[in-house]
C-alpha cells in the first residue's frame, strides 16, 4: 500500500463520522484493531468499535474532521487534525494528532489519538 492510498482510507474514515456512515469501515480496519481515544477509552477489536460508534451516533454530531497533515515512516502514519462535534446543543472544537499503523494487507490495526486545545497564547512573546 502506497502513501496516497493510506491517506485516502485515513480521509474516508474521517469522512465516515461526518456522513454518519460506517459500510465500509470493515474495508479499512482490521479486525482485531486497536483504537485508543484521546480522552483515555481503549477499544480491542473491530466489535467493541462498532458499539462505541453506535453510542456516539446516539449523541454526537461531527461536524468537520479535516487533515492539517500526514507524515509517514513505513507502515505508520501520523495524523495532525482538526476536529468540531455537537453533542447536546454545545458545539467542542478541538486540534489533535493520531498515530495509525497500517498491517501490511493494508487495513488499519491501530489507532492512538492525542488532543491539544485549538486556542494557543504565547505569554512569553517579547
Amino acid at each position: 500500500m502506497n502513501n496516497f492510498e493510506k491517506e485516502a482510507a485515513i480521509r474516508k474514515y474521517f469522512s465516515m463520522w461526518i456522513k454518519r456512515d460506517f459500510t465500509a469501515l470493515d474495508s479499512i480496519f482490521a479486525s482485531d484493531i486497536y483504537y485508543s481515544e484521546c480522552y483515555g477509552p481503549e477499544y480491542s477489536g473491530l466489535q467493541e468499535i462498532r458499539c462505541w460508534i453506535e453510542d456516539m451516533l446516539c449523541k454526537q454530531y461531527v461536524l468537520e474532521w479535516k487533515v492539517k497533515r500526514f507524515i509517514h515512516e513505513n507502515n505508520i502514519v501520523v495524523v495532525e487534525w482538526f476536529f468540531k462535534e455537537r453533542q447536546n446543543k454545545t458545539e467542542h472544537a478541538f486540534d489533535g494528532v493520531s498515530i495509525i499503523q497500517f498491517k501490511n494487507d493494508g487495513k488499519i490495526i491501530s489507532i492512538k489519538e492525542f488532543e491539544s486545545k485549538t486556542e494557543h497564547t504565547t505569554p512569553f512573546r517579547i
